[in-house]
């Protein structure tokens, strides 16, 4: 049978804590149960609810961002978005709001470290936002939002340029062939995957970088290549 990575909560508590944390007094426990359970622990998990978060999130940081930036084109827009929704984000909200001590785990899961990777944590954020979104509705799932993300959204910071786009945009400008993405190594569980990609800009220069996801370690080559030809 699983156990929790940290102490196990009674009812209470966890009430406790969600009033807290999401200033929300929940109707449905289990919903936040659910939430906070991760697939190697019960077959009812996370995940479901996970795919809810994930647009809910989506709309309330869209909707965000479209009031703080009203001047701002799409593009612009879009990349704020990407840039705040990314599971590293959502795992870093995670741990500042003390997920990692109640998350319900397998031990398999527990002892591979899977209350510290940036995929669970990130999926179990999404999947709280889901759960808040369907024991409140929309208005505290958006508050929730603003209130975790805080300081994320800068009123006067530049829309940030993802290192892909950055990247190939280099390349346009300097004559170079298209950034060439590679996968030379997956380790790890599977809830907790190692990826290693190579990016290349044909014979020019190259670079490898890891990260939890394809995605991820894509975006890590990228602005790694990018700072060495920018040097």
């Amino acid at each position: 049978m699983g156990e929790r990575a940290g102490a196990d909560l009674p009812t209470q508590a966890l009430a406790g804590w969600l009033g807290e944390t999401f200033d929300h007094k929940p109707s449905d426990l289990a919903l936040f149960d659910r939430a906070l359970t991760h697939g190697s622990q019960a077959a009812d998990n996370y995940e479901r609810l996970e795919f809810l978060g994930d647009r809910v999130l989506g709309l309330a940081m869209a909707e965000w961002l479209f009031e703080t930036f009203p001047h701002e084109p799409e593009g612009s827009l879009s990349k704020r978005l990407n840039a705040l929704v990314t599971g590293a984000v959502c795992a870093d909200v995670a741990r500042a709001i003390g997920v990692q001590a109640r998350l319900r785990l397998g031990k398999q899961a527990r002892d591979d470290g899977a209350s510290d990777s940036d995929n669970v944590l990130g999926d179990v954020m999404e999947a709280l936002i889901g759960a808040l979104y369907l024991d409140g509705g929309y208005a505290p799932a958006r508050d929730f939002v603003r209130s975790a993300w805080g300081t994320r959204v800068q009123a006067g910071a530049r829309a940030p340029q993802h290192p892909k786009s950055a990247l190939q945009e280099w390349a346009a400008a300097h004559n170079r062939k298209t950034p060439h993405y590679e996968v030379t190594d997956r380790s790890g569980p599977q809830h907790a995957p190692r990826f290693t990609v190579r990016v290349s800009l044909g014979g020019f220069a190259e670079a490898e970088a890891i990260g939890a996801s394809k995605q991820e370690a894509e975006t890590a080559a990228a602005a790694t290549l990018l700072a060495q030809v920018d040097a």
